[in-house]
């Protein structure tokens, strides 16, 4: 493997690799929150990674997420195993099954729900997967709410000529193929699994923070190794990234990046600003009932 001293220079070097901590939120929803926490507070324009599971629910046991507000940014869940039925305050709702993504624009603010959907309450079964928030620009920050629920089949699936590296482009492109799911600044996020002994380059602008999460099996990125539930931190030396699955099973991580908005962030949980004095209208607003209101009945259907 190579050391930072000989690493190959067309590609980004891997500047940190640590472990996405055990944590809890919600309803009693085991995670691995990559960030925000000790070791990395954000990265323009990411606010948080979370990995939801995998825990193994019994049947009649609900976790999720009851009702919560949010305002200003976007939240992006992508679901491996389990179901999740999502519902806000202005009437939408919509279910989330294995491999469906929900890129839900929360801009001016809403509450929503995201709990079990009822077959999943009734039977059990693993839960498994991912939510990202991605913060709005200034001038985005009080648009309409919006949601973009794609199923699984609407999301495009790349392939390596020699079928050793498989690409779930969910936003972005990768390997001449592109994700259908529009964003409002550049962002890339792709599900890619690894054959052992297979090689894999994304081309990143240089402009661009990017990062890895590991989801299975262990690999070198970019010089540095990293394992399940490890975070791989790119620098922006090049317009590439290359990762190889150096283990014996298959690989299986996320690669995220997205251009940098360089605005300030006011942030008071599930509020994301540009100054405290909006934050504070923004608490006020969802007190007052200006983002609508969803009760436990409500959000249970």
């Amino acid at each position: 493997m190579k050391t930072n001293g000989d690493r190959d220079t067309r590609f980004r070097a891997a500047t940190r690799v640590f472990t996405a901590p055990r944590a809890q939120d919600g309803d009693g929803v085991d995670l691995r929150r990559a960030f925000p926490g000790a070791t990395m507070t954000d990265l323009d324009p990411f606010l948080l990674l979370d990995q939801m599971g995998p825990m193994d629910v019994a049947p009649g046991e609900a976790r999720g997420f009851p009702p919560h507000p949010h305002r200003g940014f976007e939240t992006v869940t992508y679901l491996l195993s389990g179901e999740f039925q999502h519902r806000d305050s202005w009437g939408n709702h919509g279910l989330l099954r294995p491999g469906d993504v929900q890129w839900m624009t929360a801009g001016s603010g809403l509450v929503h729900s995201e709990l079990p959907g009822e077959n999943f309450v009734r039977d059990g079964g693993r839960l498994h997967g991912f939510q990202l928030w991605i913060n709005l620009p200034r001038k985005d920050k009080m648009v309409r709410p919006r949601y973009q629920d794609t199923p699984a089949q609407r999301i495009p699936v790349a392939r390596s000529e020699d079928g050793s590296a498989t690409v779930k482009v969910i936003a972005g492109e990768s390997l001449g193929t592109k994700g259908v799911i529009e964003t409002r600044i550049p962002i890339l996020y792709l599900h890619v699994t690894l054959e052992p002994g297979a090689g894999f380059t994304q081309q990143v602008p240089r402009t661009q923070n990017a990062f890895a999460f590991v989801i299975e099996g262990e690999g070198d990125f970019a010089g540095s190794r990293a394992s399940q539930y490890q975070v791989a931190l790119f620098d922006r030396s090049s317009d590439a990234v290359r990762v190889v699955n150096s283990g014996k099973t298959s690989l299986s991580f996320l690669l995220i990046a997205g251009e940098p908005i360089g605005e300030p962030v006011a942030r008071y949980g599930p509020f994301v600003m540009n100054s405290r004095e909006e934050v504070l209208q923004a608490v006020e607003d969802y007190r007052d009932g200006k983002m609508g209101i969803l009760d436990q009945v409500q959000a249970n259907g």
